[in-house]
């Protein structure tokens, strides 16, 4: 498992999530400038320098369910409101946008510039915003200090770990169903043919060399596919030509985007992304991503200016994919009441021996201390 698999998860479902909802403020004809403050606002708060500094630190990816729920504070974060099934289906298309991104990768590092892509189109989100471009710049730097000099190695554990992320995550999305890059049963289909990384030769030969090192005689090969290669290696500069379409905005061409759970769903045990109730290490994690954001304050105005997105094309749709939510999972749950005074005798003297020290409650929420809570 990678440690610097985080931020590129972050950023590059972030970026997802901006498509998708700068699509829909457009669909519903939003007015431009409520539309213009969600995604100013939402920028502002997930590039905050602090949450920044403290993510591109060497740390484990969070758990799906922490990572839900960020992005669930993330996408209220300004005057636009989500339902539970419209926020389902817009983290269903972020997850899956983002596992077929990595799935097409040529090779591992092509992680960045598909990270920068998605950079690259957040920019353009705030042209107007100084303050927040600025942020997103600040995290251009970041991206290209922290990954501009791994080796292939290191990208390929990141997309490893990416992978084991989004492992069992087989939502089916019309997009990639109409492309026919995805099976009925959710997951994709993975070309044989096309382009290849920058530097690779086709296949379809063999070479013969002597004992000198020199070439002696070569033969051809049907390879099984058509390939082609790259003209040039992708730009990871901050303006610059990434050369792959991977982390552009697929919804630039309006055309209606549905997200479902196959039908022929085998009955497992309950997953970490199928219960919106987090264990106490992502609700720990919450709180702390919650203290890097700053929080949210609401004032009337703002209240009074707040308005509901819908991601599905009639209110009856999404009224619809509520009701057909799966109902939350019942635990077997042990309860154990060390209250009452029948505990044997050694048991009393095992309680005994807890000592728990009190913390100062006057005591500033320090990072770190905050950190050191999440794990």
């Amino acid at each position: 498992m990678s440690l610097r698999t985080l931020p590129l998860l972050f950023i590059n479902l972030g970026g997802e999530m901006m498509y998708i909802l700068d699509q829909r403020l457009r669909a519903q004809n939003i007015p431009p400038d409520k539309a213009k403050k969600v995604l100013h606002d939402i920028v502002g708060t997930m590039f905050n320098r602090r949450f920044m500094d403290e993510l591109f630190k060497p740390q484990e990816a969070y758990s799906k369910k922490a990572m839900r729920t960020v992005f669930d504070r993330l996408a209220h974060a300004s005057i636009m409101r989500l339902n539970s099934a419209s926020m389902d289906k817009l983290y269903d298309l972020m997850t899956m946008a983002f596992k077929y991104q990595v799935s097409l990768c040529l090779r591992p590092s092509d992680i960045l510039l598909v990270t920068l892509n998605h950079m690259d189109a957040l920019r353009t989100f705030v042209e107007e915003a100084p303050a927040i471009k600025a942020q997103v710049d600040n995290v251009f730097r970041l991206l290209l200090t922290n990954y501009g000099e791994l080796s292939q190695g290191e990208f390929h554990l990141i997309r490893q770990t990416l992978l084991g992320f989004f492992q069992d995550m087989h939502i089916r999305v019309s997009i990639f169903l109409k492309d026919k890059v995805q099976n009925t049963n959710g997951r994709f289909v993975l070309p044989c043919s096309g382009p290849l990384p920058f530097g690779a030769e086709i296949p379809g030969t063999i070479r013969l060399y002597n004992a000198e090192g020199n070439m002696s005689n070569s033969v051809n090969f049907p390879s099984g596919g058509t390939y082609s290669g790259p003209v040039k290696e992708g730009c990871t500069e901050i303006r610059g030509d990434r050369v792959t379409k991977l982390g552009t905005n697929m919804y630039s061409v309006s055309r209606p985007v549905e997200a479902s759970l196959p039908t022929s769903k085998v009955t497992a045990a309950p997953s970490d992304l199928e219960s919106n109730n987090p264990d106490p290490v992502a609700k720990a994690e919450l709180n702390l991503l919650a203290h890097l954001m700053g929080g949210i304050k609401e004032t009337k105005a703002a209240q009074k200016s707040e308005f509901r997105l819908n991601l599905f094309s009639t209110d009856e749709e999404e009224e619809q994919a509520a009701a057909m939510r799966p109902p939350e999972e019942s635990y077997n749950v042990v309860n154990i009441d060390a209250s009452k005074k029948q505990q044997s005798e050694e048991l009393n003297k095992i309680m005994g021996d807890f000592h728990i020290e009190s913390s100062d409650p006057n005591a500033d929420d320090d990072l770190l201390q905050l950190m050191d809570s999440a794990y």
